[in-house]
Formats: C-alpha cells, structure tokens, sequence
C-alpha cells in the first residue's frame, strides 16, 4: 500500500469510519508479509491515540450466554452516549482458517447501531481465547473513538486468562450446573 493511501486509512480511521477500522483490522490479522507492514505503519500512527477506553474481556464456557450478555450491555452503553466496540474471538474454521462468525449474528440489533462496531476474528489455532491481533484491534478501535471496548473470547473457560492483560476488566460469565453450589462451599 502507498503511504499516501495508509495515510489516508489513518484519517478515516481515526475520524471514526467503521469500515477503516475493519481494513485496518484486516491488515493486522493478515498473515501477509506486506499486509503486515502496512500494519505496521498504520500502527506507529495510532498507538498515540490508544488508551482512555474502557476494556472488558469476557470469557466463559460455550453457550453461557456471553453474545446476550454483550449485546445488552452495549445497547445500555450506547443510551449512555457510549460508542461501543466488540471483538467477538470466534472459533477457526478447519476447511478455511477463517472465523465461524457466530458470534455476530447472535449480536444482530448491536451489530447493525452506527456507534457500535461488532468484529469476528478467527482464533487461527491460537489457545488462550484470544485472537493474534487481539490487542492491536484494541488500539484501533480506540484510535477510532470507541471508548467502551468489549472483548468476548472463543468460550473454552479456564484457559482463556490472555485476555486478561489486555483489558481493565474480566467478567468470567458461566451459568450454574447441578453440583456448583456444592464445589463452591466446599472450596471455601
């Protein structure tokens, strides 16, 4: 890419267009030799710019619920004047390597919000929940003014903790089975 069209990217990106911040997105989850550049000059622009948002992981066990729950807490952010981002870590095809996309279609009303940003991303074999480009999709869309940043991980619940240190807050979000009350007494 020329620097004058990564220049270019970098404004509409940092003036808060969506689709900027998703090919911006896409140059950090490529595996491209030259993608990987341009990501790399789109970066040294934003990170400046990264910070002062408020980051949640949520992680927890498949079907627990994190798509609801994300979805209602960004529709009660956006009533508060919030522009709301989610990156939605989702597991990896084994035909493509691509994300399953999930995720976003149990998010339908937030995804479609024009102050809200919704992103799959493909876990792309990586263990821990989180995606290659996970911390750098948070720059982004910091640099893109979204100031309430929600991080929902693949849902494999314990071994999710890289999420961890990238956010300001983690919401394990689990739903109770037969037996847990008990294991939860008996720990204490």
């Amino acid at each position: 890419m020329s620097q004058g069209r990564i220049d270019d990217l970098v404004e509409a990106l940092m003036g808060g267009d969506r689709r900027a911040l998703a090919r911006s997105i896409t140059l950090v989850e490529s595996r491209r030799v030259e993608d990987r550049e341009d990501a790399g000059a789109v970066l040294s622009r934003v990170l400046p710019l990264a910070g002062g948002a408020l980051r949640v992981g949520i992680p927890g066990v498949p079907g627990a619920g994190k798509s609801t729950l994300i979805e209602a807490l960004g529709n009660a952010a956006m009533g508060c004047g919030r522009r709301v981002a989610v990156l939605s870590v989702d597991p990896s095809s084994t035909i493509s390597g691509g994300s399953i996309l999930g995720d976003k279609t149990r998010m339908a009303t937030l995804s479609h919000q024009p102050q809200a940003f919704v992103r799959p991303s493909p876990t792309v074999g990586r263990a821990g929940g989180v995606a290659p480009g996970t911390r750098e999709a948070i720059y982004l869309c910091e640099a893109a003014g979204f100031d309430f940043i929600m991080v929902e991980t693949v849902g494999v619940g314990q071994s999710e903790l890289h999420v961890a240190s990238m956010t300001d807050m983690f919401v394990c979000y689990c739903f109770q089975v037969p037996g847990m009350s008990f294991r939860g007494s008996s720990a204490a």
